[in-house]
């Protein structure tokens, strides 16, 4: 069942979470997501769980669509802007399940999402959090 009462955040504050977690990324890397659309939305749809092999819409918390700016090329275009999606009622059930703080959570799915914007691997992804942080 969807959570969707008070006092569970709302929307507007999962975008201004999302926004502040993306202002924390360094200004170098920052200025290179100004293109990328930041989109709020209940749960994933169908399509988007069978892009990343996931069954269940509870199983994803966020998703970043496009191509990834090392893949990008001068002979290509015409694409939509790149997306990260975050899902809210993932994310509220993870927050409830695991106990750790909202804004972290927010912030740690927005900053994996931007990592693949370019291109990063895990161990990168983990670094640019540690950087967000200072």
């Amino acid at each position: 069942m969807p959570l969707s009462s008070p006092p569970y955040p709302t929307r507007e504050m999962f975008e201004e979470e999302a926004l502040a977690a993306l202002a924390s990324i360094p200004e170098f890397l920052r200025e290179r997501l100004a293109n990328v659309v930041l989109k709020v939305e209940e749960f994933a749809t169908p399509e988007q769980l069978q892009s990343v092999n996931i069954a269940t819409r509870w199983g994803l918390s966020g998703l970043y669509e496009g191509r990834p700016l090392s893949k990008e090329s001068v002979w290509e275009s015409g694409d939509l802007p790149p997306v990260i999606s975050l899902f809210r009622q993932p994310l509220l059930r993870e927050w409830i399940d695991t106990g750790v703080g909202l804004k972290e959570l927010i912030r740690h799915v927005v900053i994996h999402e931007a990592g693949h914007h370019f291109g990063f691997s895990d161990d990168d992804m983990h670094q640019l959090e540690r950087m967000a942080e200072d």
